[in-house]
């Protein structure tokens, strides 16, 4: 790769950074190829996109991006890297966790900017699996306002019940 194409790569990276705000760094090493492609299948499944990208190049991106708190992600680069950006702020955090529950011992999390806040290491997996995405806390609220509404009326149903009733 030479310095142009290296130039072009970072800049690639620094775009799609700056208009994605869920990102996951993910350690796919000693994965076979096999393995790797049915991680892709399944990313590919859920609407998030997953590239292995060079640490050299991702810690210069990360640099460059318009958010200056994704450069604390650089630590985390060590290793092989995968690159997971998704609209859906738990959607990569469930696939790493459903492929891990089928007998794999990778990907592992190294490092996750989410809603605004950085989660650094594995043991952070769960707790990015367990978020609520915006359409999930919309069903939350929505139900929450329905009940009390629903109660009164089946308190109004059952008093003209007993209305009738009794005459």
């Amino acid at each position: 790769m030479n310095k142009e194409e290296k130039t072009q790569a970072i800049n690639q990276l620094v775009e799609k950074l700056n208009v994605n705000n869920k990102i996951y760094l993910a350690d796919c090493s000693s994965l076979t190829v096999e393995k790797v492609n049915l991680l892709r299948k399944e990313c590919f499944d859920k609407k998030i996109s997953i590239q292995v990208v060079k640490n050299s190049l991702l810690k210069k991106a990360l640099e460059r991006a318009n958010d200056s708190r994704l450069a604390e992600m650089i630590p985390a680069l060590k290793g092989n890297t995968a690159l997971m950006m998704a609209e859906t702020s738990n959607a990569p955090a469930k696939v790493i966790k459903e492929f891990r529950g089928k007998g794999n011992k990778k990907p592992l999390l190294k490092a996750a900017f989410v809603e605004e806040m950085i989660y650094l290491g594995d043991n952070q997996l769960d707790a990015l699996a367990s978020l609520k995405s915006k359409n999930e806390l919309i069903g939350d609220i929505i139900g929450l306002l329905k009940s009390p509404i629903q109660r009164v009326i089946g308190g109004l149903e059952n008093k003209k019940s007993t209305e009738g009733e009794a005459a």
